[in-house]
């Protein structure tokens, strides 16, 4: 995406959304979904991305928070919103807390995602109006009990293959009049200054130059894959809906972060540094193991200057009545 291609919730050579999925070897974003890497989509040990998944989309909730108010005045008043690819369910909370005369169903392949996201709604208090569907979204979203009115997808469609048809899926199951939200895109995430002072500066424009690489190389090599521009009003009035809206999010946690912001970056950049050491000169990878060595003052685990800055852009498309 200049992308972000993250699953925030995502799922690189690392990870899946939503929760935050986060989609890549990674660059960092909540919620997303990717399931794989170095990357496989089919095998990924979710009980151990949980943690980091959870971990993602909380810190990302202010522009979820954000996205969810905007989308009530998108539409108002949904019966029931579907959180595909949900991951940990964290935004399925966010939808719950933002709309409370609706239902919320959170739907993910993952059971172990799934599981964490019926917890959660015991935790928060409304599991009354909650309940997830175990599908491929390659697949759809599964058997609703009836149509939806709001359908949100994070950063998981571009974990399918065929994308098209996956959104086609989508929009049968949407009621007429209903709501397509769909996040895709934005900007890469940033943690660190352009000269950090180790090493050559420019370090992340350079992973995010690899990471492209790898996330172009992830998505032909998905089952069904299907060459798609990503030009997302086209392909949603493609399928059949009205494109009416595009917004972008910012999320903004400048330095000094807070511990929680500190131990993500970290996450982060070691997903980075695993899932694409292949791409990365010697340099860069010793300029990495700097940052990512907690004995070193010069690292992310110190430094002073280590924010987290990106954008996410939600597309909305509306299905005839």
């Amino acid at each position: 995406m200049a992308q972000d291609h993250d699953h925030g919730s995502g799922h690189g050579p690392a990870h899946h959304q939503g929760g935050a999925h986060d989609h890549g070897p990674h660059n960092g974003s909540a919620q997303s979904h990717g399931h794989g890497g170095s990357h496989d989509h089919t095998h990924m040990d979710f009980s151990e991305m949980l943690p980091m998944l959870v971990q993602e989309a909380e810190l990302f909730s202010p522009a979820y928070r954000q996205a969810a108010e905007w989308l009530r005045e998108q539409r108002p008043g949904p019966r029931l919103i579907v959180d595909a690819g949900s991951g940990p369910g964290v935004i399925s909370g966010l939808l719950a807390e933002k709309f409370p005369g609706a239902r919320v169903v959170a739907v993910d392949g993952a059971e172990t995602l799934l599981t964490e996201a019926r917890a959660r709604a015991g935790r928060l208090g409304f599991a009354d109006r909650f309940s997830t569907i175990e599908a491929e979204l390659s697949e759809g979203v599964g058997d609703l009990e009836y149509p939806a009115d709001l359908l949100w997808a994070s950063r998981s469609l571009h974990h399918v293959g065929d994308q098209r048809a996956a959104l086609t899926g989508f929009v049968r199951s949407l009621a007429p009049g209903g709501t397509l939200a769909l996040l895709e895109g934005g900007l890469p995430t940033r943690f660190l200054p352009r000269d950090t002072g180790i090493g050559r500066p420019g370090l992340e424009a350079r992973i995010d130059a690899v990471h492209d690489e790898w996330f172009t190389r992830m998505r032909a090599e998905l089952p069904g894959s299907v060459a798609e521009t990503e030009d997302w009003p086209a392909l949603l009035n493609a399928v059949g809906l009205r494109h009416t809206a595009t917004r972008t999010f910012l999320l903004d946690l400048p330095a000094p972060v807070s511990d929680e912001a500190r131990a993500f970056v970290v996450t982060a950049l070691t997903r980075r540094r695993e899932g694409l050491a292949e791409g990365l000169d010697a340099e860069d990878l010793a300029a990495l193991d700097r940052l990512l060595d907690p004995d070193d003052k010069a690292s992310a685990h110190h430094r002073s200057d280590v924010f987290i800055l990106t954008a996410m852009t939600v597309y909305v498309g509306v299905k005839p009545e």
